[in-house]
C-alpha cells in the first residue's frame, strides 16, 4: 500500500509577522550591547544562560506549552518564527533549544505530574538545560541496536553502558536518554527500549568525557553509566515501547528550521561578497541557492503548521532534514566556487573566507546528526510503502 506525502501551502499569519519584527528589535539590541556577535556565534556554539533567562522572560521558551507548566499556549507558526530569527542571527540559543524542541514536548507527554510541575517551569524561565542520550560507540545512527542496558531493581534501574556524541551533557541538567530494557525479538527489533529522564546534576555513578573536535571546542561527550540508579518515576512513557515515542521525538527534532540554515551565515555573505552586480555565473548560482533554501523553508513551515494541527508528521519531517541538511552541506563548497573570481579586496572578503573556511569543516557531520541520510531514506521509503 503506498500513500501521498503532503504539504500543506500553510502561510504565516499576520500576528507571525508581527512577532518576527519583535524578536529581530530584541536580537539587534542584543547584539548592540554586546550579548553576542552573528559573526564570532557561527563559528561555534555559544553557551550563554544568561540570554536564555531573557529569552525566557520574553516568553519565547515552550511557547506551545500550557500556561499551568510555564508555557505560553501559542502556536507552532509562533514559535517557527522565533526558531528562524534565532538561528539567521546566530544567537546563543544552546542553553535552552534542546529543551525548549523536543524535550520539554516529551516531558509534557509522558513524565509524571509531579516532574512537569517541577522541569516545565524552568525550562520555559531559561533554567533547565537538556541533552539527549541516543546514540552509542558501536551503534552509529542505528537507535535499534542501543545496548546501554537498564535491569530492574527495588524502587528502580540500574544503568550500565554508554552513550557518544552528546552535545553538551557537560553543561545540561538532564538527559532523555534510550536505554534497553528488554532484548529484540525476530518479530520486531525495535522492541526492548525504553525513554527515561537522567537527572546528571543529582544521580551518581554518571561520568561525562569531553569529546574535542577538530577545532578543538569541547561540544560532545561520551556519557558513561556505572550502574546509575534511576527511580522508576524517571521512567517516560511505556517500557519496551520507546521506540514510538523516539520516532515522535524525531519528528519535533528534524522539521525546524535549524535544519536547513545551520550554514546560512556563508549564504548571506556570499551574497555581499559576490555585491548588488554580480556576473551572470554568481547571479544564477546566488539564485539556485535562494530558491533552495525558499523550497525547505515553505515545507518546514507546512510541517509546523501539521504539529499545529496535532498531528505527527514523522515522514514530512524526516524529508525536510534530508533535503535541508543536504543543502545546507553543499552551500559552502558552492559558495566558494561562486566567489572564486571576487578580488581578495572586497569589503567582506575576510570575514566571507573565515566563515567559509568553518563552513567547510562542519559540512559533514550535518547529515548525520538528527539521523543520517540513509536512515532517514528508510522511513521515507517505509511511508510510502517501499519496504
Amino acid at each position: 500500500m503506498t500513500v501521498n506525502i503532503r504539504f500543506d501551502p500553510i502561510r504565516l499569519p499576520k500576528i507571525c509577522q508581527d512577532l518576527r519584527h519583535e524578536v529581530r528589535d530584541f536580537l539587534h539590541e542584543e547584539e548592540a550591547a554586546g550579548t553576542f556577535d552573528r559573526r564570532e556565534n557561527a563559528m561555534g556554539g555559544i553557551f550563554n544562560k544568561e540570554f536564555s533567562r531573557k529569552v525566557g522572560a520574553k516568553g519565547w521558551i515552550g511557547m506551545s506549552w500550557p500556561k499551568k507548566y510555564g508555557g505560553h499556549e501559542r502556536t507552532f507558526l509562533e514559535r517557527y518564527v522565533v526558531t528562524e530569527e534565532m538561528r539567521v542571527a546566530n544567537a546563543p540559543v544552546r542553553g535552552h533549544f534542546t529543551a525548549d524542541r523536543q524535550s520539554g514536548p516529551i516531558i509534557l507527554k509522558l513524565a509524571d505530574e509531579d516532574i512537569k510541575a517541577d522541569i516545565l517551569p524552568r525550562i520555559a524561565a531559561g533554567e533547565c538545560t537538556f541533552c539527549i542520550g541516543m546514540s552509542e560507540p558501536s551503534n552509529g545512527s542505528d537507535l535499534f541496536a542501543a545496548r546501554v542496558k537498564a535491569t530492574k531493581t527495588d524502587g528502580g534501574w540500574l544503568i550500565n553502558g554508554s552513550k557518544i556524541w552528546t552535545s553538551y551533557a557537560h553543561l545540561a541538567d538532564y538527559m532523555i536518554a534510550l536505554f534497553r530494557t528488554s532484548p529484540c525479538t525476530k518479530e520486531n527489533r525495535r522492541h526492548g527500549l525504553t525513554n527515561f529522564l537522567v537527572d546528571l546534576k543529582n544521580f551518581n555513578d554518571i561520568k561525562i568525557n569531553p569529546v574535542v573536535n577538530l577545532r578543538g571546542q569541547h561540544e560532545f561527550n561520551e556519557v558513561v553509566f556505572e550502574d546509575t540508579f534511576i527511580p522508576d518515576q524517571y521512567v517516560l512513557g511505556e517500557i519496551d515501547g520507546a521506540w514510538k515515542q523516539a520516532t515522535s521525538e524525531l519528528a519535533y527534532e528534524r522539521s525546524g528550521p535549524e535544519r536547513f540554515l545551520e550554514t546560512s551565515y556563508v549564504l548571506f555573505e556570499l551574497a555581499q561578497v559576490l555585491g548588488k552586480q554580480p556576473d551572470s555565473r554568481a547571479a544564477e548560482g546566488l539564485g539556485r541557492l535562494v530558491a533552495g533554501l525558499h523550497t525547505l523553508r515553505r515545507m518546514s513551515v507546512s510541517v509546523n503548521g501539521m504539529l499545529q494541527a496535532g498531528e505527527e508528521p514523522t515522514i514530512q519531517g524526516s524529508l525536510v532534514k534530508d533535503l535541508g541538511t543536504i543543502w545546507e552541506q553543499e552551500l559552502p563548497a558552492k559558495a566558494r566556487d561562486l566567489a572564486t573570481f571576487v578580488p581578495p579586496g572586497n569589503s567582506n572578503r575576510a570575514s566571507f573566507d573565515a566563515l567559509l573556511n568553518y563552513g567547510i569543516q562542519v559540512a559533514p557531520k550535518l547529515t548525520i546528526q538528527g539521523g543520517t541520510t540513509e536512515v532517514l531514506r528508510g522511513i521515507i521509503a517505509r511511508g510510502l510503502g517501499l519496504r
